[in-house]
């Protein structure tokens, strides 16, 4: 029989409103199994077991009247540090950062806890999110629960390492460049990235979205149908739409399909990646779909250009810091920031530029496809104490060039597991697909879940 705490969401909220399983009972056992996992992991930040049976405690009283909050209410989640909750600091995995407690919860969290879902605890980052990696100079080395020698993968490290170890069905992330995906990858779970807009989020900025990082695609979706509520304090965000995340279900024929397997730029695709890929594109194929191969169409002139305006960014943010907290910044992220003292208005205004090259390069692919198939990194999982696959601060990008294209687009884009390597680490398959269609994506995503072959069973805690 499968344990409490490894229900999908949906099996808990159909459990909760048949009265065979509750709240209290779920968190219970998760709580037990965080404790097996987290010494081993460190994917948490303020963990509150007592905290979260209390949530538990009251979303069982709504369920035993027959008034539940919604589809989400008892059902366990994490977010990531850097989506506030009130009264709880924000580190955003800087140790140069000052412990303040947030204010207010962030339309995101706010959202979950109006839908009455159990605050598990918040997850790790590295140092301003700007790493693709579970390192950082405030938590503890997060790692990946397939391997602990290997890197989940970031910004939203904690959240995939997470959901691949189980702790509870629903993660919330955020990403910029991959931050939500790329973990996904590495980890072997769900990690979906809406259009920019669909879930309001403060501070709102070019690029940025929170989304939900799940071990099912109906997970995802039953997360969406809450956080894509509309909340005032994003003023990027898309107006309120009515949309049946649970209608998930469609074939394969009709679809026209680009599969994207060279990207211009950036580390080489590693043959077990594209292959597992390039299968998918078949399944896919076999099930009636046509498949269009797509040249690339982003260069490296766009990738550097935002390469200047982000370390530019994170310059002015450490350059504000007083020299006792400057030193405090996670030495990589020192490296890669430094030119940006050098860096001239010229250079920085062209930079951003190159986020529209980049976003009309995107839209214009797409245009006759109704979603693209792609890898979401060249790389299978790396080494846990590198920064990124490379571990260079000289070419932080390399491994985010089927990504980041997505972000600057605005496009809804997934990571959906896709098969292992030789060597048993995950492999993601990327779908991505037209501004504001995220449930379009979500529907193909599913779609790809009955095409594939079965997946290996999730990793255990190491024995005491």
């Amino acid at each position: 029989m499968t344990p409490a705490h490894e229900l999908t969401a949906v099996e808990l909220s159909a459990a909760y409103g048949a009265r065979n399983l509750s709240p209290k009972e779920v968190t219970r056992s998760l709580i037990e199994h965080i404790a097996r996992w987290e010494p081993h992991l460190a994917a948490l930040w303020r963990h509150e077991p007592d905290t979260a049976l209390a949530e538990a405690a009251a979303a069982e009283q709504r369920w035993q009247r027959g008034t539940p909050l919604g589809p989400l209410d008892g059902v366990p989640i994490t977010l990531k540090e850097n989506i506030a909750t009130r009264g709880v600091p924000m580190p955003l995995g800087c140790a140069a950062s000052e412990l303040s407690p947030a204010l207010e919860d962030a339309p995101p969290a706010a959202r979950l806890r109006e839908g009455g879902a159990v605050f598990i605890g918040k997850t790790t980052m590295p140092d301003w999110g700007m790493l693709s990696s579970g390192l950082s100079s405030f938590h503890r080395l997060t790692r990946n629960p397939w391997n602990l020698r290997l890197n989940p993968g970031g910004s939203s490290a904690g959240a995939a390492a997470a959901a691949a170890a189980g702790y509870g069905p629903i993660h919330l992330g955020t990403d910029i460049g991959g931050s939500i995906r790329l973990p996904a990858h590495w980890c072997g779970i769900v990690g979906f990235k809406p259009s920019l807009g669909r879930v309001p989020i403060k501070p709102p900025y070019a690029g940025r979205v929170a989304g939900p990082m799940t071990r099912t695609v109906a997970d995802a979706a039953l997360a969406m149908g809450v956080l894509a509520r509309p909340d005032w304090r994003d003023a990027m965000s898309l107006p309120a739409q009515a949309i049946d995340w649970a209608a998930l279900e469609r074939d394969a024929r009709g679809l026209r399909l680009g599969l994207w397997l060279d990207a211009g730029w950036g580390d080489t695709l590693q043959p077990e990646v594209r292959a597992a890929i390039e299968a998918a594109a078949r399944a896919f194929e076999a099930a009636g779909a046509e498949i269009v191969p797509i040249a690339p169409f982003c260069t490296r002139a766009m990738i550097d250009g935002l390469d200047r305006f982000w370390r530019m960014r994170s310059w002015l943010d450490y350059r504000a810091l007083p020299p006792e907290r400057q030193a405090k910044v996670l030495p990589y992220i020192r490296q890669w920031i430094a030119r940006g003292e050098h860096l001239s208005g010229e250079d920085v205004f062209n930079g951003y530029s190159q986020m529209a090259a980049l976003r009309d390069a995107a839209v214009a692919t797409m245009q006759g496809l109704d979603a693209m198939l792609s890898p979401v990194s060249p790389d299978v999982a790396f080494p846990a104490e590198q920064a990124s696959p490379l571990d260079d601060p000289e070419r932080p990008f390399e491994h985010i060039a089927y990504t980041v294209p997505f972000n600057f687009s605005e496009q809804p884009a997934i990571a959906v597991p896709a098969g292992v390597s030789s060597s048993g680490l995950p492999i993601g398959l990327q779908i991505a697909g037209h501004r504001h269609d995220d449930l379009g994506v979500l529907r193909i995503a599913r779609l790809w879940e009955q095409l594939r072959a079965p997946l290996p069973a999730w990793p255990a805690p190491p024995p005491h």
